[in-house]
């Protein structure tokens, strides 16, 4: 019976031995980047600095290992990071004798989807990205909050036609500082802000007149500097996001007002029609947008013309518009606000 006892012991001690050496899976981000998944419990992942077996046997001895600079005690071809949690991660370099570097891997950490996320914030809607299109031309922005302590910086952009997933290759432009990701339907190229709060992108192969059959669908990989990694993904169609630029307002006389299309929206409007939303105020704040505390009061929609007058009433003191896509239940613009400019009649004119 003990000597049953021992050797369920010694198989349970190797089976561990033998899950603990590897994390529950690993995958190229990019060249040289690599990602490694772990649930929290110990693990190892061994990384290699030469492929070649002959150049192996020539320097194998003597390289050297450094972790974010700092030479490591390990040496050899082979070199095995300890993971433990959310540890382990870094920028892991190899050198010959004389300190040429040989090769480098970064490593980073993605912790078990069902962990909390720490990166970057939730909205009010549940999401954590937010995106919107000024137009119809393929062109969209996708902006986020990054955690208060765990401010960190874009590390991968995926963007593709939903239907193009497996045949999708994407890539890091280095000269321009776009990533792109091509397939035979789609061709997206992206950029990171220089606040780097968000990411524009276009699809240029997308032509605004023919329908959107297809939803786009974006993943952003964003890490910290202490290489922890996390992925966040949207799926929409620009039906869906699109918001138009506020609407340019002016005034013709003390009983009109004029309005016309966002110089960015897509042309004929004819055939992209902006449904408006007019609203007259009696009262408003002298520092503040009035249009953001009242209600709006009236549609007008127009089809085929970029300019729309608008009588006023005499009690008026401002105007507001926004806009919206007349076929679609998309986003308003933000609104557009005209000070008329009259002042309270004194008595002397009231009473004439």
């Amino acid at each position: 019976m003990k000597m049953k006892l021992l050797v369920c012991i010694i198989i349970g001690s190797s089976f561990l031995q033998i899950y603990c050496q590897n994390p529950r899976n690993s995958w190229t981000l990019l060249p040289n980047i690599l990602v490694v998944e772990v649930d929290g419990s110990l693990g190892k992942q061994t990384l290699s600095c030469l492929a070649s077996q002959e150049e192996v046997m020539k320097r194998g001895q003597y390289i050297v290992w450094k972790k974010n600079g700092v030479v490591e005690p390990q040496k050899g071809n082979s070199y095995v990071v300890q993971l433990e949690e959310s540890l382990g991660g870094g920028s892991y370099t190899c050198h010959s004798k004389d300190g040429s570097l040989l090769n480098h891997t970064v490593v980073l950490i993605q912790e078990d989807e069902t962990q909390k996320r720490k990166i970057l914030v939730e909205t009010d809607e549940g999401d954590y990205l937010k995106c919107s299109a000024q137009n119809y031309s393929g062109t969209f922005h996708c902006s986020w909050t990054w955690h208060k302590s765990r401010v960190g910086k874009v590390a991968f952009i995926k963007a593709w036609r939903i239907s193009d997933e497996n045949e999708t290759w994407c890539y890091v432009d280095t000269d321009v500082q776009r990533w792109r990701c091509s397939t035979g339907q789609s061709n997206f190229s992206c950029s990171v802000d220089e606040s780097g709060h968000g990411i524009s992108c276009m699809d240029e192969q997308h032509c605004p007149y023919a329908e959107e059959s297809q939803q786009i669908f974006l993943t952003i990989f964003v890490r910290t500097e202490h290489f922890l990694v996390e992925s966040y993904s949207k799926h929409f169609y620009l039906s869906e996001i699109v918001k138009p630029d506020k609407v340019r307002i002016s005034k013709i006389n003390t009983t009109m007002v004029e309005w016309s299309y966002p110089s960015s929206w897509n042309s004929p409007y004819s055939y992209f029609p902006l449904t408006f939303q007019i609203l007259q105020l009696r009262r408003g704040c002298k520092s503040c947008n009035p249009c953001a505390i009242s209600k709006p009061t009236k549609n007008w929609r127009v089809h085929s013309t970029d300019r729309c007058q608008f009588p006023v009433k005499p009690a008026a003191t401002a105007v507001c518009v926004r806009a919206k896509d007349a076929f679609c239940n998309s986003q308003w613009s933000e609104w557009s606000h005209l000070r008329l400019g009259r002042g309270k009649k004194s008595t002397k004119q009231r009473r004439q």
